[in-house]
């Protein structure tokens, strides 16, 4: 059972996820608009939140954004538009996964349970191995990250991402194989979406950033200076 908070200005909309996400057995938050959506996240421990782009007073990607300065949990975003870009931008504001309206209220369900599963599977996994590299230190058991000693904030797929490199360090890795150990076999997106990432938690992790190493052709791995 999780708390989900539900973004959606239309009404039949609304009611249709809470229900599927009741069936489930969630707890289901709901607001209008983006600036309610905000206040209730402030105020209100949430473990997922589907969010819709197109809201009045502040759309999907300014609360994206918005929410990922106070919480780590995951995000589905909704949209009516499959433009790749719209997408791409989503994912680099700190959106998990994606849903094209129309979409099937049982998958949503199932995206959103999967999501939930990843985090409490990292979380039972890993919960005595505290990770340091060079300035990096993971402690799983809090779900943080430490930058020479200064907590930083990473959305759920960057910690996922950082982890898995740092656990797995030297070891070369294509986008296909990030794409489906992280986000999961029914991905709806592409390999853009892992470098849009990254490109963010090199951002994050300043001149640590640079162990992160782009190998044409090939992938990515993990650099530990020697």
């Amino acid at each position: 059972m999780a708390n989900i908070l539900i973004v959606e200005d239309e009404k039949n909309m609304q009611d249709i996820i809470c229900e599927y996400m009741h069936r489930g057995g969630h707890i289901c938050f709901t607001a209008d608009d983006g600036v309610d959506a905000l206040m209730i996240l402030k105020h209100n421990p949430m473990d997922l939140m589907i969010l819709d782009i197109m809201m009045p007073h502040l759309d999907g990607f300014s609360v994206c954004k918005m929410a990922r300065e106070m919480s780590s949990l995951p995000i589905i975003m909704l949209t009516a538009k499959s433009d790749e870009e719209d997408k791409l931008k989503g994912y680099e504001y700190g959106a998990d996964d994606y849903m094209t309206k129309p979409f099937s209220p049982k998958i949503l369900l199932a995206k959103a349970n999967a999501l939930l599963r990843r985090i409490s599977v990292t979380s039972a996994d890993t919960i005595s191995n505290v990770l340091s590299v060079g300035k990096i230190t993971i402690s799983p058991a809090a779900h943080k990250v430490f930058l020479d000693g200064t907590e930083i904030t990473l959305t759920h797929k960057e910690y996922e991402l950082l982890y898995f490199f740092m656990s797995n360090p030297e070891q070369i890795f294509s986008r296909e194989q990030l794409l489906n150990r992280i986000w999961g076999y029914d991905f709806e997106g592409n390999t853009r979406t892992v470098d849009t990432h990254i490109k963010t938690l090199r951002q994050k992790l300043g001149s640590e950033g640079k162990s992160i190493v782009t190998l044409i052709r090939s992938g990515y791995k993990f650099e530990v200076a020697k």
